[in-house]
């Protein structure tokens, strides 16, 4: 139960898209991560290589309504921001994301550092704030994984009366989960990027972003009331899918805190 009485999975919904992209509105603000909303096909990744989609996302940028702000983990991906994803950004007030990336992207955009913390002001009255986290998208020491696949951010999102929310991104190191949950567990939902993406040619094929037994690992560490899992389905470099994430979060005896089915129910604002 949380603070206010009710379960995690009352407190708000989330809409899932597929791929690293949800939805859902929190202290009254609108949020969107990752948005990739292009079609199945191969898209151009470093060294010549192609990021394989191979499911369209479960909804168009016209299904989301009014969106206050983009949690972006990081730009330099297709399979965390493609074509539409950048064209939407356009559109919306407040994107947040990775120092580089927000040098990059321009416009809207605001890189924040580890640790960085924004206000956002709620309707009505209050503030919502997005505290950016560590991420490292790879196995090993930041100053090893950087270089490779680029930077990547976390958002943690608290306010007075509201669930603390943990979005992790393209992260796929515990340390910084626990470094995470010293300042803020227990958290009430985590939005947890999974997926277990491997490249034979990176790390010796191992992870970029949690595997599914660390996922329910993170979740332990974290305290989660619940777990929202994104990027682990829509492209062929995700090894493991939604039969690995039951099995991990019921060998770990926390399959009751999995949500795999966001919620449908999030259209514009009232």
């Amino acid at each position: 139960m949380s603070a206010t009485g009710t379960t995690a999975f009352e407190q708000f919904p989330v809409r899932v898209f597929g791929g690293p992209t949800a939805l859902f509105e929190y202290g009254g603000l609108r949020f969107l991560t990752d948005p990739t909303f292009d079609a199945p096909g191969d898209y151009p990744a470093r060294g010549g290589s192609f990021l394989v989609k191979t499911a369209p996302a479960a909804g168009t940028p016209a299904d989301l309504g009014d969106v206050d702000v983009v949690l972006l983990s990081h730009d330099e991906h297709a399979d965390n921001l493609d074509t539409s994803g950048r064209a939407l950004l356009a559109d919306i007030p407040l994107t947040l994301t990775t120092p580089g990336g927000g040098e990059r992207l321009g416009g809207g955009a605001r890189g924040l550092a580890d640790w960085e913390s924004v206000e956002l002001d709620r309707p009505g009255d209050g503030t919502v704030t997005v505290t950016a986290v560590p991420g490292i998208h790879g196995p090993g020491p930041r100053e090893e994984v950087e270089p490779i696949t680029g930077q990547v951010v976390g958002f943690v999102l608290t306010g007075e009366g509201l669930p603390t929310v943990y979005v992790s991104g393209d992260n796929a190191s515990l340390d910084a989960v626990k470094e995470i949950a010293a300042r803020f567990a227990p958290v009430d939902t985590a939005i947890l990027f999974a997926g277990a993406p491997r490249f034979p040619v990176l790390f010796d094929g191992e992870p970029l972003v949690l595997s599914s037994a660390q996922a329910a690992e993170a979740t332990e560490i974290l305290g989660a009331r619940r777990v929202v899992p994104v990027h682990y389905d829509s492209w062929a470099h995700f090894t493991e899918g939604r039969d690995q994430l039951v099995a991990a979060f019921t060998a770990a005896g926390l399959a009751d805190r999995l949500d795999l089915g966001g919620r449908p129910d999030l259209g514009g604002r009232d």
